[in-house]
């Protein structure tokens, strides 16, 4: 009996700090969507209940977003700068990751360690001489100035995490495709990259939310409406001096987030499988 309630207890204990946990990380999205649907009669009354509909949800907000504003815009400009971003990064850090993961002495661990500790120089460094290589090439005030800059702080991370995942492939396979008659870029081609598409799949998951939720370039480099990603967008063209449009931006975040979120959820497997893959095969 005391085994079986000790059971019992931490069964309690645990489904409570799960149901803590999912409420903690779902609440915001949660917000989001209450306020986006909320008219604003309902949503700037302070003696209604916060926390759920008290009259009958809107979709102003989201006409407002279309049609008033250049949110549909937005959105393409981070979809193009996020594919364009993780393109570069793919065909850059790929061949990087492969090519340390093979050098057997030790300058190819402590490289990986120096190109990863270049990740972690803070943006706020970076942004005053970056600024003077996007005036030089006349990208200022243009989504393909972020673009250029925003491979300087994915390529980085990416090659790292790619490096451990190579390691954990055996050399002697692509060896063995090598004495069937495959050349050494043909083995890296027909073996390698098919067998890390998990942590593949992983830079591109990683690279393209990465460049969705970046702030600090963006406000650095593009000033005008209709080159801004959508992080930026929404963050200044709907707050107007101590004006906050709550309801277009709760709607323009959750119109952001949901596809990033459902990506992740469909892919998470092959998440985890990318990002520990190095540390278990």
């Amino acid at each position: 009996m005391p085994r079986a309630f000790s059971r019992s207890l931490r069964e309690v204990a645990f489904f409570f700090g799960i149901t803590f946990f999912v409420i903690l990380a779902a609440f915001p999205f949660y917000w989001m969507v209450i306020t986006a649907f909320k008219p604003n009669s309902d949503l700037y009354d302070v003696t209604n209940v916060p926390f759920w509909f008290n009259e009958p949800p809107t979709l102003e907000h989201l006409t407002y977003l279309f049609k008033e504003t250049l949110f549909a815009r937005w959105l393409l400009n981070s979809l193009m700068i996020g594919v364009c971003v993780t393109m570069i990064t793919l065909v850059t850090a790929v061949p990087a990751g492969y090519s340390l993961a093979r050098m057997t002495s030790r300058k190819g661990e402590a490289l990986g360690i120096a190109i990863f500790l270049t990740y972690l120089v803070p943006p706020t460094l970076l942004f005053l001489p970056l600024s003077r290589i996007i005036a030089e090439l006349g990208l200022q005030n243009s989504m393909w100035s972020l673009v250029l800059v925003y491979p300087t702080f994915t390529i980085p991370f990416c090659s790292w995490l790619l490096m451990g995942f190579f390691k954990a492939l055996p050399p002697e396979i692509e060896e063995a495709a090598i004495v069937d008659g495959c050349s050494l870029f043909g083995a890296f081609i027909k073996m390698a990259i098919p067998l890390s598409l998990p942590a593949i799949l992983t830079v591109v998951i990683f690279t393209f939310t990465l460049t969705l939720q970046e702030f600090v370039y963006a406000l650095t480099f593009v000033s005008s409406s209709s080159q801004k990603p959508v992080t930026l967008g929404v963050s200044t063209d709907l707050i107007r001096g101590d004006v906050f449009f709550w309801g277009e931006i709760m709607a323009g975040a959750l119109i952001a987030a949901v596809p990033v979120a459902v990506a992740y959820n469909l892919f998470l497997d092959r998440f985890i499988s990318g990002i520990t893959g190095g540390a278990i095969k």
